[in-house]
This record gives C-alpha cells, structure tokens and sequence, in this order.
C-alpha cells in the first residue's frame, strides 16, 4: 500500500524526502506529497517505511 502526507498537519520540515528510497515524495508548490506510484512502502529496503518512521509529526503520514 502506498502512503499520504496529511498537508493541514505536515510542517515541511523535510526529514521525509531525503529518508524515501523510492525518491516518491515531492515538493509541489510548497506542499510534500508522495508519488502513489513509486511508493511501495520501502519494500526490499526497510522492515517499515521511512517517511512515517522519520516524521515528527504523529499521524502526517497515514497509509491510502
């Protein structure tokens, strides 16, 4: 399953982008948004997805 930025809650404070091996999560006009089709919750990487581990904000990053 993919994964969403919730953008009223998200601060931009980009610790998701850099942390995505997938290089699914975008800036677009200064909101983060992840890329459902290259998302894949960082199969064949981690054991959980980096975005929602790395994120400091408690539920920013909720799966679709």
């Amino acid at each position: 399953m993919a994964h969403q930025i919730n953008t009223a809650t998200c601060t931009s404070c980009d610790a998701c982008q850099p942390e995505c091996p997938n290089v699914a999560i975008r800036v677009k006009g200064g909101l983060y948004l992840i890329n459902d089709k290259k998302c894949n919750d960082c199969e064949g990487h981690f054991d959980e997805p980096q975005c929602v581990a790395i994120c400091p904000i408690d539920g920013c990053i909720t799966e679709v």
